[in-house]
């Protein structure tokens, strides 16, 4: 695979953008939002007039937590946020795939990674705008050296991860318009260099039950334009119980739970807009007990 084929997006966005909405759709506590969006900002403004060797800054932070929890889509939607505050009022948002990078072919993981971050990236922001550099699932390609699989080439796995740190360096000194976000799921799996160069790790956890409810009543709300029998159901007291028995869901399951709701009896296939309280509240549970079989740690998150 070619680096560039590495590369899911490359695009220019404004404030005014209907991008704004992947930021609004994500409810997570506020600050977690307002953190992410002021340290990315202070980055785009204070190192291009401050050397590297003040700020120590990498232009790096770290979205970290459960899957589901609205990492990705946070990133995604960050650029929008920060748009109205930069010069030009515009924002490049580049989304890499990680994954596509690493080869069993003996150092191609690391000559791909090499000509990825510190090549062809900054090839794509050459023209200065401040832009914003998703890596999802960031583990894949800055795996921890210290726990490298014997099963795997660990050679390559230090190489590879070295590579990235390299990258992160370089950009870090040369192109102080970039600003890198990487998401994962799983940090214990992460190389402790890469964390160490992380300006912030956020934490993204999974949603307590006022934000289940409202993701729950978002979803309803949002089926509504359609079925207007639905807003009743999402104004409901019945909802807030629900979102309680929701608890240890992440964001992505319980909304997907509404649609499960529907897909339980051929009437609400037929007329969502039939939907109870009933409904929602069996899939609910259905959708935690498949959790805590997959996940127990989800059962403990809960309690």
């Amino acid at each position: 695979m070619k680096v560039q084929e590495c590369v899911l997006a490359d695009e220019v966005i404004g404030a005014d953008s209907a991008e704004t909405a992947l930021w609004d759709a994500i409810v997570v506590p506020d600050e977690i939002k307002e953190r992410l969006r002021n340290q990315t900002l202070l980055s785009l403004l204070v190192r291009p007039e401050l050397p590297f060797t003040v700020t120590a800054l990498h232009g790096l932070c770290t979205l970290y937590g459960p899957p589901g929890t609205g990492k990705t889509t946070l990133a995604r939607g960050l650029p929008a946020q920060i748009a109205r505050y930069v010069a030009g009022g515009k924002v490049r948002r580049i989304e890499i795939n990680p994954h596509g990078l690493m080869s069993a072919e003996h150092g191609q993981s690391q000559q791909r990674v090499s000509e990825l971050l510190g090549e062809y990236v900054p090839g794509l922001a050459s023209d200065g705008t401040p832009t914003v550099v998703i890596l999802d699932e960031v583990e894949s390609m800055a795996v921890a050296r210290s726990a490298a699989s014997l099963a795997a080439n660990p050679a390559d796995v230090h190489r590879a991860t070295d590579a990235v740190l390299t990258a992160l360096d370089l950009n870090a000194a040369q192109h102080p318009h970039l600003f890198f976000v990487a998401t994962s799921n799983f940090t214990s799996a992460l190389d402790e260099a890469f964390l160490s160069r992380s300006d912030a790790a956020i934490f993204v956890p999974l949603p307590g039950a006022e934000a289940l409810r409202e993701i729950l009543a978002s979803t309803l709300l949002a089926l509504a334009d359609k079925y207007p029998a639905l807003r009743e159901l999402a104004r409901s007291a019945a909802v807030d119980g629900i979102a309680q028995t929701a608890r240890g869901l992440d964001g992505r399951r319980a909304r997907k739970a509404v649609f499960e709701a529907m897909a339980h009896r051929l009437d609400t296939v037929l007329d969502p807009g039939s939907l109870t309280e009933h409904d929602l509240a069996a899939a609910v549970r259905n959708a935690v007990g498949e959790a805590t079989t997959s996940h127990p740690e989800a059962s403990r998150a809960a309690n």
